[in-house]
């Protein structure tokens, strides 16, 4: 279970560093793309606040990779424990306000992380 885990939340993190290089970087391509519902007139408008999104996940990507990286089991498993936490909140968060699509791609990997490493 303890591999699984750092496997997905590994992958959780490469999710995140997706989500910041698009939101900093590419948010008039990328961002186009992926939200096609919205205006395109609106994306040089919004570029800032999504700039400041993407900058958010990167402390996400940090605090994954950094409980990756933690050799002491319990300190590992708490880092992680928060820095999953956090992604589950945004996912619930983002699934309510924004798109429900948002918790099946964000907040359930996270649960289910957390529920790996409980497991372990």
């Amino acid at each position: 279970m303890e591999i699984l885990a750092k496997i997905l939340i590994g992958a959780i993190a490469a999710l995140h560093l997706y989500f910041l290089y698009f939101e900093m970087f590419a948010w008039e391509t990328i961002g186009k793309k992926t939200f096609k519902s919205l205006p395109a007139e609106l994306f040089p408008k919004t570029k800032g606040l999504a700039a400041n999104q993407g900058l958010y996940n990167g402390f996400l990507v940090a605090g994954l990779v950094w409980s990756l990286l933690i050799e002491d089991q319990k300190w590992s498993f708490y880092v992680a424990v928060f820095f999953l936490s956090c992604v589950l909140v945004a996912g619930i968060f983002g699934a309510l306000t924004a798109s429900k699509k948002i918790f099946w791609v964000q907040g359930l990997p996270a649960l289910i992380a957390l529920v790996l490493l409980h497991l372990h």
